[in-house]
This record gives structure tokens, sequence and C-alpha cells, in this order.
């Protein structure tokens, strides 16, 4: 047996912290966690230090943090600390083995860079962290050795499908998309989305932001951009289907033309469970797909007119520079105006396009001048009024 690995999870209280949880309880024999981060939900994140008995945890939100002293919920062998400083010692941990980062936003990417210079792997549960500083983070981690491992269900899904393939013998990758809820929605109807419409998915169980963003297909939008850094192919050869089942979670092609995929159910039980045992597999936490029961698996082709923040992806990834960063923090405020009613659903990617086309994006950015960037563009976006 292999001594247990010990995880590091930032972002406990989100969607993707509860899917991982569900890992770590399966597998206590293989897994341990050593320490927590969350923004501000201080009582959930007592709750989890309790049942893992977990030894550090940083709370992000200085309100948060303090309501937590006050309220003694923590137990006495857990350590609190607060803020972003905290956050990336924490990513650093010398007990660590690897860090699943799953902070949503442009917050993840400095303890990410943190663990990765400490030499501690990367669980990659957040996609703006190679969209705002992609060639940082690739740079860094071949500089010091250590492995990107994908937690996003399409990336996870390409990457074992490349498992003992040469690079030279790949010829594009296939990302799947669901299509979000409003795919069989005609656009004439669009303007009358609500947020309480956009935040609720079909086939996945995600957070606000990341419901409307596969509404919008902005999130394969990110993951595109994800796709490229992750596995260095030029936008040519990063393509995206939409397949409603979520079944099929991507595609890698071959110059010979044989095609290969990877199945299993939409839970991102399965990607999260592979990254934290990997090389290592186990039984997983809920079954899989089951083919002696009749289902049947539908492809086809995005409308770029119906999702319009997909061909603006596009475009940011083609522009290269500081454009993917524009791109992702335009959105993010986008979002957030939307959800506060602020906005309209479809004003969203007209407003990620004024951001791109306002915006100056360098083209060889040091790490200040990406979160400069990052800044600046939150600012335009919230300011902009249609």
């Amino acid at each position: 047996m292999r001594p247990r690995k010990r995880i590091i999870l930032l972002g406990a209280t989100g969607s993707i912290g509860s899917s991982t949880l569900r890992v770590l309880r399966e597998h206590k024999d293989r897994l341990e966690l050593v320490g927590v981060a969350a923004h501000s939900r201080h009582a959930e994140l007592a709750q989890i230090c309790h049942e893992f008995a977990v030894p550090q945890a940083v709370l992000q939100d200085e309100k948060a943090y303090h309501l937590a002293q006050q309220s003694g919920d923590f137990p006495s062998s857990t350590t609190v600390n607060c803020g972003s400083e905290a956050l990336a010692e924490l990513a650093t941990l010398p007990e660590a083995d690897i860090v699943l980062v799953a902070v949503v936003g442009a917050a993840g990417l400095r303890p990410a860079l943190a663990a990765i210079e400490a030499g501690k792997d990367i669980a990659l549960a957040n996609k703006e962290l190679l969209v705002l500083g992609g060639a940082h983070v690739i740079e860094a981690a071949k500089r010091k050795g250590v492995r990107l491992l994908p937690t996003d269900s399409e990336h996870n899904a390409i990457f074992q499908c490349l498992q003992g393939h040469p690079a030279n013998q790949l010829d594009k990758l296939i990302l799947t998309a669901s299509g979000g809820q409003f795919r069989d929605t005609p656009s004439s109807e669009l303007q009358q989305v609500t947020p309480e419409m956009a935040t609720q998915h079909p086939n996945w169980s995600m957070g606000p932001k990341i419901t409307v963003d596969s509404a919008t297909m902005a999130n394969k939008g990110l993951e595109l951009i994800e796709a490229h850094w992750l596995f260095g192919l030029e936008p040519e050869r990063l393509e995206v289907v939409i397949h409603p089942q979520s079944v099929v979670h991507s595609f890698v092609q071959f110059i010979d033309g044989s095609i290969l995929a990877q199945l299993s159910p939409p839970s991102m039980t399965f990607a999260i469970q592979h990254c934290l045992l990997y090389p290592d597999r186990a039984p997983g936490v809920e079954p899989t797909t089951d083919f002696r029961t009749a289902f049947s698996l539908d492809f086809k082709a995005p409308d770029f007119s119906k999702y319009p923040c997909l061909q603006l992806a596009y475009d940011a990834l083609r522009s290269g520079g500081a454009a993917p960063a524009i791109f992702n923090a335009a959105n993010e405020v986008a979002v957030e105006r939307f959800l506060a009613k602020e906005i309209a659903y479809l004003e969203i990617p007209k407003l990620i396009e004024h951001s791109l086309s306002r915006m100056q994006a360098p083209q060889q950015p040091s790490l200040e001048q990406l979160f400069q960037t990052d800044t600046e563009t939150r600012a335009l976006a919230q300011s902009f009024r249609f």
C-alpha cells in the first residue's frame, strides 16, 4: 500500500469542493485532507474541519474570519487564518502532496503559483487559472517538474485519452458541451431569460456563475483557452460539439483518423478521483454508464449566432497575450451583473465584446500586467451602461 496522499482543498465549500469531499469519504485509506480554504462560508468550513480532522484552514473574507472566531465552531485542533497571503501559505504546506484549486475566478492564480514553486502537484478545477496566467503557470510547472492534473471533465477526458500517445500523433481535440439549459430555446425568446431560469442546469449540479456560463457557452470558451495551454494546440485544432447527454466528455482525434473518447455520467467525482489518485485507480464514488440500458448519444455543431460568447473566446485565443484575461474578467463581471439583475441575459456577450474592443492587450504580459489588466477590465465592465 502506498502512503495516503495529503490533499489541500482550496474552495472547499463550493460545488467542486463538495464533490471532492465525496471522493475523500470514499477513499479515506488513500487520501488525507490536511488543509482547506473557503471564501466566507465559515460554518460549512468548520464542519469540514470537524469531519476530516483538518489541521489548517483559511477564510479569505475578513468579516467571515472574525465571525468564525466569535462562533467557536472550528475544532481546537484546527488553526484558522485569514486573507490572500494565508491562502498562498496554505497552498505551500510542506506536508501536502497535491493542491486542488477550486477557488472561483482569478483569486486562485497566486496560491496555485505558490504551490507550484513549492513543488506541489496541482489538480486544476479553476478554468481562470490558465485563462488568466497560462504562460506563467505552464512555465513554472515545467521548471519545477510538477504535474498539472485537469479536473474539468472535458480536459480530464482528453488527458486520459492521450495517455501513451506521442504528441506528434495528435490531430485535434474535440470538446463536448451540453449546450446549456437554453439549447432548444428559440433565440427570439432569450431576451426574457431571468437569473432564476439561467441557474437551472439540466445535467450538472454547479454553482450559479458556472451554470450561467454553461448557458452562454462562455464556459466552453474558457475551456478552449485552457485546452490550448494544457495540450499546446493552436485554436484551429480545437473544436467544440454540442452533446446534450453529457456522457462523452471529449474526443481526441489522431492523425490516422482514429478517435478516442472518455465516457462517464455527468458527475465531477469521476474526474476529481482520477486526479487525486493518479496514476492509480480505485472503485468510483457512484455508478458509471450502464450500456445494458438503452440510451442515445447526440452531437451537433454549435450555432455561433446563438452562442456569441463562444465566438468571442475563439477571437480572444487567436489574439493571444492578455486578450483571454480580458475575456475572462469581462465575463465574470457580466455574469455578476446579470445575476444582480443589472443587465439582461443577451447583454452578457455585448459587455464582453465591449471590453475586448476597448482594453489594450499586451502580447507578452508579465504577471503583474495580467493582474492589472484583470483589474482594469473589471472596472470597465462594471462601469459600462447599456
